[in-house]
């Protein structure tokens, strides 16, 4: 647990893209979304990465260092995933197992599906379009919500000892 609380308290006082940076939620929410089509491995992982999160930090932090953030999904943690970062300098936070809560970006995805719930696509280019529309309505206050809750998360997160929380 030692571990996982470190990982936890990290978030506070690194730098993390995509939990850490209020213009990074912002950005994210505005950026392009990737749509897949089947699983994502680990190869088709560094392709996201290549080709949208690469550009994404390149803009917000131009040659600042930053700490990415991604869940343990099997692509996520593949030793040829670790091996992509380590060859872009890329620092991953360390993030505690079975903790999606304390992530905002689940709670953009939650804010798109509920802005989906009365959509009515009739073809797989609609349903795109409605995504993406959702995608592209997500407030910067929204994102400062988020961004504000993350202390909240943090301690939830340590208090819970890796158990569920509110979030």
């Amino acid at each position: 647990m030692e571990a996982q609380d470190a990982s936890i308290a990290a978030l506070s006082s690194s730098r993390v893209l995509g939990l850490a940076s209020l213009n990074f939620l912002f950005t994210i929410s505005h950026s392009p979304l990737c749509f897949i089509k089947g699983r994502v491995n680990s190869a088709s992982y560094w392709e996201i990465l290549e080709h949208f999160m690469l550009p994404s930090a390149e803009k917000l932090y131009g040659d600042e260092d930053f700490v990415f953030q991604h869940n343990l999904a099997p692509a996520h943690s593949a030793k040829t995933t670790g091996k992509w970062f380590t060859d872009h300098g890329i620092t991953v936070l360390n993030w505690p197992a079975n903790s999606p809560d304390l992530n905002p970006i689940e709670n953009l995805w939650d804010i798109v599906k509920r802005k989906l719930r009365d959509a009515r696509p009739n073809t797989l280019d609609e349903l795109k379009a409605a995504i993406e529309a959702s995608w592209a309505s997500i407030t910067p206050q929204q994102c400062h919500r988020l961004f504000a809750s993350m202390p909240c998360r943090i301690e939830a997160g340590i208090s819970a000892k890796g158990f569920p929380t509110k979030y």
